[in-house]
């Protein structure tokens, strides 16, 4: 069996695979990671690169082994269990991740996280670095990816001109409650404006949609691939986290009690550039749910989201030492 010496050395940020699976069993066979797909005919097995992967999502009708558990772990995979289509199995609860076990992740972004953690201000000047970064992230993308402006999402328009322009109302909150309903407010304007683009009429954000629906309106299947799309995006933030050793309890804007906080702050960076846009035009265009899966993995390697995540939340981490 391979052991975490044997396998090739690739970054996190330099991952090209998520695996989503379901009505399968993963298991080790002949020394490698594999699923088992079995029909009326024959059983198939398919190669997992392990080494090559970031995240793999066991949705329903799925088993593992503890073989296949100690592989992943060695290769530094993380594990997830949701329900059918990416969505939890229970409304309102979180995917459950299972993270590989390290004790020599690097210790200097924790480290730079906790020296400002426990000072609200601070804390509160870590969240707007957060919100300009996705803020220049979705210029980045928008001003650049054809896709989406074969849909006329341009930047210079006056509506999304409009709705990015609050980088002073970010500067001027006072508290994190502040943050989060500039927040809301955004994500309500983008919305809007990718119903206009892709002619969805009227949207309304429903978070407990899930791939049932896909026969449903437009606005529906809309709705249930931004569920599906956040989190893949979840499983990139969490495995961003991991490899830099900070716990998810951190958080600088979803709360400090609640489960996988700082996850959900780390895969905000991206959601609204990628995810928001994608689940519009792939609802337009009659996809299914495994194109829209192909489709928003597809556009995280195109711009470099995991890189993206890294970059930010290192230099987020070490931000009061660079002041020094």
């Amino acid at each position: 069996m391979e052991q975490l010496t044997d396998l090739k050395a690739i970054l996190h940020s330099k991952r090209a695979n998520i695996y989503y699976l379901e009505k399968c069993r993963v298991m080790v066979k002949d020394g490698r990671v594999v699923y088992l797909t079995e029909d009326k005919n024959q059983s198939n097995y398919w190669n997992i690169p392990i080494a090559n992967t970031t995240v793999i999502i066991l949705s329903t009708g799925t088993s593992i082994t503890q073989a296949a558990v100690r592989s992943l772990a060695s290769a530094g995979v993380l594990i997830g269990f949701s329900g059918t289509g990416g969505t939890p199995l229970f409304a309102g609860a979180e995917v459950e991740w299972l993270s590989p076990q390290s004790e020599y992740r690097p210790t200097e972004y924790v480290q730079g996280w906790l020296s400002f953690w426990f000072d609200d201000a601070k804390r509160l000047d870590a969240a707007k670095e957060f919100q300009k970064a996705r803020l220049s992230y979705i210029e980045k993308v928008w001003s650049s990816d054809k896709k989406l402006q074969d849909y006329s999402f341009y930047v210079d328009d006056r509506d999304i001109s409009d709705a990015l322009n609050i980088d002073r109302k970010i500067e001027k909150a006072q508290t994190v409650t502040d943050l989060l309903n500039i927040e809301a407010n955004l994500a309500k304007q983008l919305y809007k404006i990718a119903a206009i683009r892709t002619k969805l009429g009227d949207f309304s954000r429903n978070h407990s949609i899930d791939e049932k629906v896909l026969t449903s309106s437009l606005s529906d299947t809309a709705n249930s691939f931004l569920n599906h799309g956040n989190y893949l995006a979840y499983g990139l933030a969490a495995t961003n986290l991991w490899v830099l050793g900070i716990p998810h309890g951190f958080a600088v804007m979803h709360g400090k009690t609640r489960r996988g906080a700082l996850v959900f702050d780390v895969a905000d960076l991206v959601k609204d550039a990628l995810i928001l846009p994608l689940a519009f035009i792939c609802a337009k265009e009659g996809l299914n749910e495994t194109q829209f899966r192909e489709e928003a993995i597809l556009q995280f390697t195109k711009h470099k989201a995991l890189d993206f995540m890294f970059d930010e939340v290192k230099r987020v981490a070490l931000l009061e030492h660079t002041k020094l």
